[in-house]
């Protein structure tokens, strides 16, 4: 018969695994330019430095940076740049609180549009927070 304090330890192990396992979190971007549309996830990262931009036709760049610690650091940051062969210029950056408050449509963002300064290209997107399953 195994030691009350083996199923004690064993009933432990299985709820901080069954804890770590469960839902996450996420912001979902939805980003439509030049005819076309596709949707970006980000997920918590400790370091915004660590973030890659997206590529978004061939005169944009995107970011999104989603911080839940430290606490006085977490929110969610948006950056948009224009992408030009001699600088990237910051066309938009976005600060939301965490976790976001969404708006009546569009997520928490509402619906953005951005113009590239150089070539007129023009890039909508919304975004919005999601819980998730993590495996």
């Amino acid at each position: 018969m195994p030691h009350p304090a083996s199923a004690l330890i064993g009933a432990l192990l299985l709820g901080a695994t069954a804890a770590h396992a469960g839902p996450g979190e996420a912001v979902a971007c939805h980003l439509s330019y030049g005819g076309e549309t596709k949707s970006i996830e980000a997920r918590p990262v400790t370091s915004p430095y660590s973030v890659p931009p997206i590529e978004i036709g061939s005169y944009l760049l995107f970011r999104a940076v989603f911080r839940r610690e430290p606490a006085d650091l977490a929110s969610i940051k948006l950056y948009a740049h224009a992408h030009h062969d001699d600088w990237r210029p910051i066309i938009q950056q976005a600060t939301y609180a965490y976790p976001p408050t969404p708006q009546s449509s569009h997520g928490f963002t509402g619906l953005q549009r951005i113009y590239e300064p150089r070539h007129g290209g023009e890039l909508e997107y919304w975004c919005e927070w999601r819980k998730t399953i993590s495996k």
